[in-house]
């Protein structure tokens, strides 16, 4: 049986908090001991990423790591085991160097902590980044895995969100700048020659947040192509890949913030109403094997003959290709988002708990909020966690507001292939 998103939370809290208080003047004393002996390394020669929990994170960092990699680190990064083919669309860290936590089971999780502060210690890390907002779990990551430079958010005089005293250089987290600058300010704080307070006294351009492309095998490509053509045939659906666009529906959002979901029934309006526009085109409905039966709803209710469930047709390494292959997408603010990001495929993407100011897409993306009064409700000071139920700021959103933008986003991909 899976761990529960809740229960991940409440344990964070419950044990995190006096595990955290515990820890503390432990990691204080073993610095304070090492610091008798030995003095920090002048720049960071082996560094660890820890993020867990969210797969498009992997994505918007990666300009943080290549910034980090260009001053001549060794890249690593733990990452829970059911995340780990995010970091396989760049491929910015070495598969030898991901650590894995399998998060499924109470017994598993504890197993690969351990496993995972041993290996850490063998490999020698030096430097440690928690990516994490005020997690606790991160944090006692971070303070006892051997490192002796530890990055991370620091809460300083904000009230709660406590998670003790183990990192050596303290971040400010700016909740006013999109979170791959934020990212971006802890590389600063890993490499800066004299410590701040608070970390990061530097001005972050826009320059700065450039993202690679992925690298698509042609046969991976063409396999992709051959499917589509293949369900499009099955369904007596004429379709020729260059002729006719291919315009992609992501439906469903992750468990982690089910208030992020577009209801099915504005999904399945939105499709009828993009095949009125673009009667020949075709549709793919999209999702992991684990959301066939959501997207079937959606397909069903719509009734479009040109609209595919091709849920699960694709593994998570072939995203790449089939976004390449694409025209645009509609998506949720969830992974696709991110990960259309590292091809040049066009997105619309739907907000409502969270902001595309600090979450956006870096790719190319048009986002759309109703910009409630109460929107965003989540952010790192209530770790991501509402207790609305009535997700209006979704609702809110309208079948005519994202036709227009998938509009645009098709004019401007057609443009693109004239040129």
């Amino acid at each position: 049986m899976s761990i529960s998103v809740n229960t991940m939370r409440a344990i964070d809290h419950w044990v995190g908090v006096p595990l955290c208080a515990v820890a503390t003047p432990l990691v204080a004393l073993v610095d304070a001991i090492k610091n008798l002996f030995t003095s920090e390394s002048e720049t960071p020669k082996k560094l660890l990423f820890i993020e867990l929990s969210e797969m498009g994170s992997a994505i918007l960092v990666d300009p943080a790591m290549r910034n980090a990699q260009a001053r001549g680190a060794e890249l690593f990064f733990l990452i829970f085991k059911s995340n780990r083919a995010s970091l396989t669309l760049l491929n910015t860290v070495k598969p030898e160097n991901i650590f894995t936590i399998d998060s499924s089971s109470l017994g598993g999780l504890i197993k690969d902590t351990l496993r995972f502060l041993i290996v850490a210690r063998c490999r020698g890390i030096d430097t440690v980044i928690d990516l994490e907002l005020f997690s606790r779990f991160t944090a006692l990551l971070t303070g006892l895995c051997g490192a002796r430079r530890r990055v991370g958010y620091h809460i300083f005089h904000g009230e709660g969100l406590w998670r003790g005293a183990m990192l050596t250089r303290k971040v400010h987290y700016n909740p006013h700048i999109h979170i791959t600058k934020n990212f971006l300010s802890l590389i600063h704080a890993a490499f800066a020659t004299r410590i701040e307070t608070p970390f990061s006294k530097i001005q972050i351009n826009d320059s700065e947040v450039r993202l690679e492309q992925a690298k698509i095998d042609p046969t991976v490509m063409d396999s992709v192509r051959e499917r589509i053509e293949a369900l499009a045939h099955a369904a007596k659906i004429i379709f020729t890949q260059g002729t006719q666009r291919l315009i992609l529906i992501n439906p469903n959002a992750s468990d982690l913030l089910p208030q992020r979901r577009w209801s099915q029934q504005r999904f399945s309006e939105l499709i009828i109403s993009i095949h009125q526009q673009y009667p020949n085109d075709l549709i793919l409905i999209t999702g992991s094997p684990a959301e066939i039966d959501y997207v079937e709803k959606v397909r069903v209710v719509a009734n479009v003959k040109n609209a595919i469930n091709f849920a699960g047709q694709v593994s998570f390494a072939e995203l790449p290709a089939l976004y390449t292959l694409s025209d645009v997408m509609v998506t949720n603010d969830s992974g696709p988002g991110h990960f259309s990001a590292v091809t040049r495929l066009r997105t619309v993407v739907l907000f409502g708990p969270e902001t595309p100011a600090l979450y956006g897409s870096i790719g190319n993306s048009i986002a759309i909020t109703a910009n409630l009064a109460c929107s965003p409700c989540v952010s790192a000071a209530n770790h991501r966690k509402t207790p609305c139920q009535d997700n209006v700021c979704m609702q809110a959103i309208t079948v005519a507001q994202v036709l227009e933008k998938v509009i645009v986003q098709i004019q401007d991909a057609d443009q693109a292939k004239a040129s």
